[in-house]
């Protein structure tokens, strides 16, 4: 039996699991793939407090879980394959977990495109968060996938560091609020290619061109770019969890707290506006102590 239960070892759960342990509350991360989440596959972050010169994303999160197992939280690898919410119940590949508390931490993937060069150049010039990469590109070429409002945000704000941005969008109009499309059509350094779609990203180490294909036309072009930004959706990953959900993701207030009692949630898988690692990580310390303030009700 375990006090508190986290789901997900990405910077939402072990900031959790560092805040619940060193309340001295039996605490264990369940992650099916090495702790870290996105960001340890995130080449460089720059936005992170306290490191003013960046760090690497594996080098941060290898940070993290340290903290998080200095304080006497169990990291465990192990697929979470049924939860029970209400009789707070995780059965995983290996073992039955039970606790007291449960913290939902699973994230969001985003949406790939599922062309060839995508897994290989991921992390090497494709990013699917310009905040986070943005400055690696000063004064080079990228491209941004999308039409909605993420994609022409982050176009836009690519500006700020690139010499070029084309925007590729499959269809002949933008999906993003009428405002921010003013702004991107007033922008000299964004190029729309329209109706068009990425099949293919080249690049030996790092990416260097994208093949394009017109849907109508079928004409295919390639595109010398030294980024690729990828803004096509995201999936929360929350299908196990009987909570109440919006699009997918999990609703909580202010502290963390989900539709059922002893439930809370933090990071990319609950519902909100901004999704970066500085927040994640503000969720997980919230949901931690939420779920410390439940217990010490139980008691």
């Amino acid at each position: 039996m375990y006090d508190v239960i986290i789901i997900g070892g990405g910077p939402a759960g072990l900031a959790a699991g560092i805040y619940a342990s060193r309340a001295r509350l039996k605490t264990v991360i369940l992650e099916k793939l090495l702790p870290g989440g996105q960001a340890a596959v995130t080449d460089f972050i720059e936005n992170y407090p306290g490191y003013p010169e960046g760090i690497r994303g594996p080098e941060l999160t290898a940070k993290m879980q340290e903290q998080a197992e200095k304080f006497g939280c169990e990291i465990k690898s192990d697929e979470v394959v049924a939860v029970d919410v209400k009789a707070k119940q995780v059965t995983a590949a290996s073992d039955v977990y039970e606790g007291k508390a449960f913290i939902i931490a699973t994230g969001a993937d985003p949406r790939n495109l599922n062309v060839s060069g995508e897994k290989d150049l991921t992390g090497r010039g494709i990013s699917f968060c310009a905040t986070c990469d943005g400055a690696l590109f000063s004064g080079r070429t990228v491209a941004v996938v999308g039409g909605g409002d993420s994609a022409v945000k982050e176009a836009l704000f690519l500006t700020k560091f690139a010499a070029k941005v084309y925007v590729i969008h499959r269809r002949r109009e933008l999906r993003a609020e009428k405002i921010i499309q003013e702004k991107a059509f007033e922008n000299a350094k964004i190029e729309f290619i329209w109706d068009a779609v990425v099949t293919e990203i080249l690049g030996e180490t790092r990416v260097q061109k994208v093949k394009v294909e017109n849907v109508k036309t079928k004409e295919e072009s390639e595109l010398a770019v030294d980024g690729l930004f990828i803004y096509i959706g995201r999936v929360p990953n929350t299908s196990l969890f009987d909570v109440e959900k919006d699009n997918g993701y999990i609703v909580t207030d202010e502290n963390m707290c989900t539709s059922v009692e002893g439930v809370f949630a933090a990071g990319d898988c609950r519902k909100k506006q901004h999704r970066q690692v500085a927040t994640a990580v503000g969720d997980g310390a919230a949901a931690a102590m939420s779920a410390e303030e439940y217990i010490a009700g139980l008691e």
